[in-house]
């Protein structure tokens, strides 16, 4: 049944035309079936979705994987997302980075530290949020 699910919500995607519908459905369906699969549809989406949807979809997703303590996902599709053109993806990505430093600051300092002065503005200023302020406006800086 769960199959069925995630066959009809990719065969639909071209439906979804706001972030509200990729962050309220994607990690919930797609990243829980998603768990012990094999992920690459997740990064053919990032690299190749049609729409920024579901370009979106593929980095939201890892959702379910940061809270099952399995981050490596989330910095990989950030690499693809990383030099993005949309704000919305830079939004979602530094979220998602947010999410995955919150399991381990040490990762996420160790993703920042070669990226953080190319990365996107607003993609650097999620991600670092929860950060304390000293340490925010050095990589702000």
């Amino acid at each position: 049944m769960q199959q069925r699910c995630v066959d009809f919500y990719l065969a639909h995607t071209d439906r979804i035309n706001n972030w509200d519908l990729v962050d309220l459905s994607c990690y919930p369906l797609l990243g829980v079936w998603l768990l012990d699969k094999d992920r690459s549809l997740l990064y053919d989406l990032a690299r190749n979705g049609k729409t920024i949807w579901e370009q979106r979809i593929g980095i939201v997703s890892t959702m379910t994987f940061i809270r099952h303590g399995q981050i490596g996902d989330t910095f990989a599709i950030a690499d693809i997302l990383l030099h993005h053109k949309h704000d919305l993806i830079h939004k979602a990505v530094g979220w998602l980075l947010r999410e995955a430093g919150k399991r381990d600051k040490a990762a996420l300092v160790a993703y920042l530290e070669p990226r953080y002065n190319t990365m996107p503005r607003t993609m650097l200023r999620y991600a670092i949020e929860k950060f304390p302020e000293a340490e925010r406006k050095a990589y702000l800086k």
